[in-house]
Formats: C-alpha cells, sequence, structure tokens
C-alpha cells in the first residue's frame, strides 16, 4: 500500500496519497492547493492519482480538488450535505471505495460540519477534522457550536469503537486553529488517544457540549472566503506572481523584523516569511478584497513565491507582484529588556501584550494592556497617549506584526524584537497571573 503524509507546518494542515502500487493507482485525501507535491511523489510511487476524496469543504485552506480536476481530469469525492457547486461523485456512510486492492470505507462523522467524512483503509483512520491527535476540532464554523458539539460527540463514540491498534491520522496538526490542544504528534492510535486525548474524557454528552461549544480560538476572517472557494467552482491555478517597480497599495513584507524595522515602506505590514503561521497572521491584517504586493530585499523571488504560496493557501488570491530591494523611509525603533525595565520602573511606558487571552492568563506585566495582534489596529486610536508604546508577546515575533499594524496607523510603536514575558519573569521581573489573582 501506498502512503504518504503531507504536512502544511504554516498553517497545521495534513493531506494523504495512498494507493496501490502494483495496480498503479492513488487517491488524495484533503488535497492542498499546492498539488505539485502529490503529482511528484504519484510519479515516484509509480501510481497514477484517480480521485480526490475529501473529508468535508474546508474552511482554513483552499483545496487543490479544482486544479487536480481541471488540470488532470481526477473526479472528486465529497458527501452531498457540503452542497458542492462543482461535479463530483457523492459517498456515503458504509460505502466502500477501491484504489487497486486497497478498499477505503467512508464512515460519516458529523460535528466539525454536518457533511464531514472519515477514511478507514488498511488500518489506518484518516479522521480529517473530528478526532484529532490530543483534541478534537471546533464544532462552531459551520452550524451552531452546542448543535456541532453534540453530533461531534457521538461521532467521536463511533471512532473511539474501532480495534485499539488503529492508526489515527488527522487533518490537522500542531499549528492550526481547528482547536486549542492538538500535539505536536502527527499520527496516533486509537488505544494512545483513548489514554490521553482530552477531548476523549468526557463520558456525558452534555459536559462535552458545555466544553466544547465555548471555542476560545480566533476564527480567521478569511473562513467566509475560503468555504466559498472551496464549495464552488473549480478553482484552477494560480497567475504567476510578476515583479513589480513600485506599489501603491497595500504591501506585505517578508523580510526579518529587524531588516523591516531599518527600513520599510510607508504603511507596509511586517509578516517574515521565516517565521510562523504567515497565512493566517496575514489573514487577519490583510484587507481580502484588495491587491496584496509582497516586498523581499532578496536577490532573488524565492522567498515572494514561498510567501505568495502561503496567501493563497489561505484564499488571498489576488496578488499583484512582489517588489524587490526597496527599503523604504520608514524606520521602527525595537526596544530590549533593559530599556523596558528602565521605562516600567519610570512608569514611562504603555505596554500592550498581543498575545491571545490563555497565554496572558498564565502571567502578564502588571498594569500592561492586552489587545491581541490581530486586532492591535482598532484600537490604535486609544493609543495616541503620548506614553511610548511597546508591544511585547513570548519571543518577540508577533510584537513585531503588532508594531507593523500601529506603525501603519500611526502610532510608533516599540517591539520587543529579542525576548518577551518569559525572559522578563527569569530576571525577576513581578508578573500578574489571572489565577493568581483568583478570578477564575
Amino acid at each position: 500500500m501506498v502512503f504518504r503524509q503531507f504536512v502544511d507546518d504554516d498553517l497545521g494542515c495534513a493531506s494523504y496519497l495512498i494507493g496501490d502500487e502494483q495496480a498503479g493507482e492513488g487517491v488524495v485525501i484533503d488535497p492542498a492547493y499546492a498539488i505539485e507535491q502529490y503529482l511528484d511523489e504519484a510519479e515516484r510511487s509509480g501510481v497514477r492519482i484517480v480521485r480526490a476524496l475529501e473529508t468535508h469543504t474546508h474552511a482554513d485552506h483552499v483545496s487543490g480538488h479544482g486544479r487536480l480536476a481541471l488540470e488532470h481530469g481526477v473526479p472528486v469525492s465529497i458527501h452531498p450535505l457540503g452542497e458542492p457547486e462543482y461535479p463530483f461523485e457523492p459517498i456515503e456512510d458504509g460505502q466502500e471505495l477501491s484504489v487497486g486492492s486497497v478498499a477505503i470505507r467512508v464512515l460519516h462523522t458529523p460535528g466539525h460540519r454536518p457533511e464531514h467524512c472519515c477514511y478507514l483503509a488498511g488500518g489506518r483512520l484518516f479522521t480529517g477534522d473530528s478526532l484529532l491527535v490530543g483534541d478534537a476540532a471546533r464544532p462552531d464554523l459551520a452550524v451552531e457550536a452546542s448543535e456541532g458539539a453534540a453530533a461531534l460527540f457521538g461521532s467521536l463514540n463511533r471512532l473511539t469503537a474501532l480495534p485499539a491498534d488503529t492508526d489515527v491520522l488527522p487533518g490537522h496538526v500542531a499549528g492550526s486553529l481547528c482547536a486549542t490542544g492538538i500535539s505536536a504528534d502527527r499520527s496516533s492510535t486509537i488505544a494512545k488517544e483513548l489514554a490521553t486525548n482530552r477531548a476523549l474524557a468526557f463520558r456525558d454528552e452534555s459536559e462535552f457540549v458545555a466544553a466544547h461549544a465555548a471555542s476560545s480560538a480566533p476564527k480567521p476572517p478569511t473562513i467566509e472566503r475560503v468555504v466559498a472557494l472551496n464549495r464552488g467552482p473549480f478553482l484552477g491555478a494560480p497567475q504567476p506572481l510578476e515583479q513589480l517597480e513600485r506599489f501603491d497599495a497595500q504591501v506585505l513584507d517578508v523580510r526579518s523584523p529587524h531588516e523591516f524595522a531599518a527600513g520599510h515602506l510607508p504603511g507596509a505590514l511586517n509578516v517574515p516569511v521565516s517565521g510562523s503561521s504567515l497565512g493566517t497572521k496575514a489573514g487577519f491584517l490583510l484587507d481580502p478584497d484588495a491587491p496584496v504586493a509582497i516586498q523581499i530585499r532578496a536577490a532573488t523571488q524565492e522567498d515572494a513565491e514561498t510567501a505568495a504560496a502561503r496567501l493563497r493557501a489561505v484564499g488571498l488570491l489576488d496578488l499583484a507582484g512582489y517588489l524587490l530591494g526597496a527599503a523604504g523611509s520608514e524606520r521602527l525603533e525595537p526596544i530590549g529588556v533593559d530599556e523596558l525595565e528602565r521605562l516600567l520602573a519610570d512608569d514611562a511606558v504603555e505596554v500592550v501584550d498581543v498575545r491571545e487571552k490563555d497565554e496572558r492568563d498564565e502571567g502578564y506585566i502588571p498594569e500592561s494592556r492586552h489587545i491581541p495582534y490581530r486586532l492591535v489596529g482598532e484600537f490604535a486610536g486609544e493609543l495616541t497617549n503620548g506614553r511610548t508604546v511597546v508591544t511585547v508577546c513570548e519571543s518577540g515575533a508577533r510584537a513585531a506584526v503588532a508594531a507593523s499594524v500601529l506603525a501603519a496607523h500611526g502610532v510608533p510603536a516599540r517591539p520587543l524584537l529579542d525576548g518577551g514575558i518569559p525572559d522578563l519573569e527569569r530576571r525577576g521581573h513581578a508578573l500578574t497571573s489571572f489565577r493568581r489573582c483568583g478570578s477564575g
């Protein structure tokens, strides 16, 4: 049996190629928009892709089923409750699909979405957005949260009744916003998940629903756009990315935070291509209805192409091109831990903690203001009080993003680039904890 897992580390999404080498046939489960990886692996394995299997209509990444269909004549299968607007071959619970000698059984597992299905093949369970390693998928993206959670509870019980040694191969890994407790492990077994998965600790449906209907994970604003693209007519290959001489609309600068601070174009936002979750972060910050230019300093277009692929993956398809070499006249002034401590001692700084709520609850700088990086632009007008504005997070990555957003709104924020809250704590700076305060 041909088996290969593909992981998009930027989004925390997993997809799979399975098939029969002797028969020369294979299928792709939950294909990403970048289909070249499957074509290359299929060629190496000596199989031809004969079907794209969707577990559901994805909300977090653009599917590659359209490209497989348009460019290679591959049929697409999905449960009809997904209401696809493209030609598809419907599947139903209990149906068995054959790829050479490999039998693939369909298990309808609603919860994350009504149409959601898992696939069981050769002792491997491809769980899509249902049972994940360490957690279960969020139920609030397609239906009312309690309705989705109740359906998910039933689906999880069905999956965990499978043999204990069944391999669990999820559609999401750590880094995804589909759940908050996903493990870094990329596979597991039913037995291991029964012993360790926090979502499987609930024996009562009402308790499970109460715990899972109130997700604290943010919903990316690209969700509706991505669902529409994945449900709609087949989407073909992207246009080649072209080099620009100049651009006057929104610019995403994907250079390092230090390069960005040293000189950037007015209004540019900084999300480094070398960091994590570029697509997710950009999706929160960019206007999806306006073209995007990607500015890089590199001598080649490699970073621009990488960034473009990550933007397309979250449905940001209108890319004007990329800019090379233009540093720009605008600058930021990063701050170090030593200087920040002096300003804190003098009560001369407005600290903006740009982490998520669950991180801040573990410990934060007293009197600091909490605004997640994805929301700072909405509060920029409240930060022009004459005090030095400093953005902080765990390591400096999101502090840099937030500072670029504030700078674009006219607030000269100083990011703590080479450190974060843990560094202040290690140096003996007193932090306030939500739990120590007794508020929770």
